[in-house]
């Protein structure tokens, strides 16, 4: 009998610390509800996912934020399923990404505007600009039209009539007087060094690497892309998720009047929101 009534306790507790083991990391830190692994940009991705950190909290979902300082590894780490969701890109730059590199995401809503600036150290104004210029620039093809429309809207190029301001390639330049060359193989990571180092005359910089230096692309910028841009940063997630509750839920709260207020505030322009 005693050996019955041991075995049956060893069993028992087997089963209770199985038990224990099978919870998941969240009951392990002691805290409650699901946990949403979101990878983004340091600022203001990030920043505006601190802010919405508590909300969401209060609704039992848990937010473990990754930070990533490149425009490649959130994509590949969101579709090997280490994240549950990103948020750091455009809507022309996670299409050309699925195009490319066969993603299977979807676009959870969409967030707010990063307006892309032209940035120089050697002039003050595009009408400086001297003959044969460089201009420095991205190796993400979505960036591309963004910069040839600035400078189109700033009359230093002209571009074809009837094309999609997305869809502008380098062949829809149609009058170049100044004879601009134009450096695209650059990693996006690097061109606020490019701009530090005085490369090029003009360096295209997106504002989520220029506020996170601690600049402002409405003060700093010589020229900046207007607001009505199409490249509005979104919650990306796998297709396999385009219903989940946690992450709607999430984009519910970043798109609230308490975020959109907190974005205006916190950058004054430089990153403007937007509500789906």
């Amino acid at each position: 009998m005693k050996k019955v009534l041991l075995g049956l306790f060893t069993l028992t507790l087997v089963l209770v610390l199985a038990a224990c083991g099978e919870g998941s990391k969240d009951d392990a830190s002691g805290d409650k509800g699901t946990t949403l692994v979101i990878g983004a940009s340091n600022s203001p991705h990030a920043v505006i996912l601190e802010k919405a950190k508590p909300i969401l909290a209060k609704k039992g979902i848990n937010l473990d934020i990754k930070k990533y300082t490149d425009y490649v590894m959130p994509n590949v780490a969101l579709d090997e399923g280490d994240l549950d969701a990103n948020y750091f890109q455009t809507i022309p730059y996670m299409e050309l990404e699925m195009k490319e590199k066969g993603y299977k995401f979807v676009n959870m809503g969409g967030i707010h505007i990063e307006p892309m600036g032209l940035y120089s150290k050697k002039i003050d104004s595009l009408e400086d600009l001297p003959k044969n210029a460089q201009v420095i620039m991205s190796n993400s093809k979505s960036d591309w039209p963004r910069v040839l429309g600035i400078l189109a809207d700033n009359g230093v190029i002209k571009l074809k009539d009837g094309v999609k301001r997305q869809d502008v390639t380098f062949d829809d330049i149609v009058e170049n007087p100044k004879n601009i060359k134009f450096k695209y193989d650059v990693d996006a990571g690097y061109l606020m060094t490019a701009y530090n180092n005085e490369e090029g005359d003009i360096v295209a910089i997106n504002s989520n690497f220029v506020v996170d230096q601690g600049m402002n692309p409405k003060k700093d910028a010589i020229a900046i892309e207007k607001t009505d841009s199409p490249y509005v940063n979104i919650v990306a997630a796998q297709e396999k998720n385009k219903d989940n509750k946690d992450i709607k839920e999430l984009v519910k709260v970043l798109q609230s009047k308490e975020i959109q207020d907190f974005i205006t505030k916190e950058w004054k322009g430089a990153v403007v929101p937007v509500s789906n």
